[in-house]
């Protein structure tokens, strides 16, 4: 009898963990399909924080890279900590936002208004301590033809839940170049001011960045696995190899020339 009871518990148990350990289905919608190498449209719009319409064209016509991040402006927690990672990285980035890049953060949330983007362009760049970069940070809101014209360029999977009450999606970043094609996407919260770097630089296709930096920039490659970027052995070896030719060069330059002195 207690043998009985005990397999009856058993199973009783493995059928609650097993409920407990499956997530729920609409997570199965959510999440990102990679489009390296796909152009955004360029007809796609959106609303300024002044409420002007603005398009991808627009935004692109700068000839320079752009850092877009997907968020939505009232979100609980993750948004607030994806916005809080990028500001922190571009914080420690001498790049200048509007120099030599400019960000896009854009709403999911078509019923979110110019004026709560532009609270919250407002509060970022206080928080990321270049009022300079005003003009190279866009906050934007669109309808929603729009944001699914955006986000599914961008592969960026992402659904309303009406017991939580709020959106569902993942956690990314993405890198596009002067001519609207997705190179790069970076995961988490936390992104690192090398890792921004490196994506901005693949970005623009090495035309950012002094020489010095385009040499370090060279040393590191994007890892798929680990989704970051890591030290390229083969390239730093090409690297340090040119650099101790160089000196040698130098160095037998300067005995020859004392010779001939």
């Amino acid at each position: 009898m207690h043998i009985i009871l005990f397999i009856i518990l058993f199973f009783i148990s493995a059928n609650s963990f097993s409920q407990v350990l499956t997530p729920p289905a609409e997570l199965n919608e959510i999440g990102i399909e990679e489009r390296l190498g796909d152009r955004i449209p360029g007809d796609i719009s959106f609303f300024n924080e002044q409420g002007e319409v603005v398009t991808m064209s627009d935004l692109l016509s700068n000839g320079k890279p752009l850092i877009v991040t997907p968020i939505y402006f009232e979100c609980p927690m993750l948004c607030n900590l994806i916005l809080n990672g990028v500001t922190y990285g571009l914080r420690d980035l001498n790049w200048q936002i509007g120099d030599q890049f400019e960000v896009v953060t854009f709403s999911i949330d078509p019923d979110e208004t110019p004026e709560l983007a532009r609270e919250n362009k407002e509060s970022y760049l206080r928080l990321l301590g270049k009022p300079e970069a005003a003009d190279g940070w866009h906050f934007l809101t669109a309808d929603e033809e729009n944001i699914t014209r955006m986000t599914d360029a961008l592969g960026f999977n992402f659904k309303w839940s009406d017991e939580a009450q709020e959106f569902l999606h993942g956690s990314a970043i993405m890198f596009v170049s002067p001519q609207g094609v997705i190179t790069r996407y970076l995961y988490g919260i936390d992104y690192s001011e090398l890792s921004l770097r490196n994506a901005l630089f693949d970005a623009a296709d090495g035309r950012i960045g002094a020489t010095f930096e385009r040499v370090l920039l060279y040393c590191f490659t994007f890892d798929p696995n680990s989704r970051s970027y890591v030290p390229n052995a083969m390239r730093i070896m090409k690297v340090g190899g040119l650099i101790t030719m160089t000196f040698l060069g130098i160095f037998l330059g300067l005995l020859w020339f004392r010779k001939k002195v």
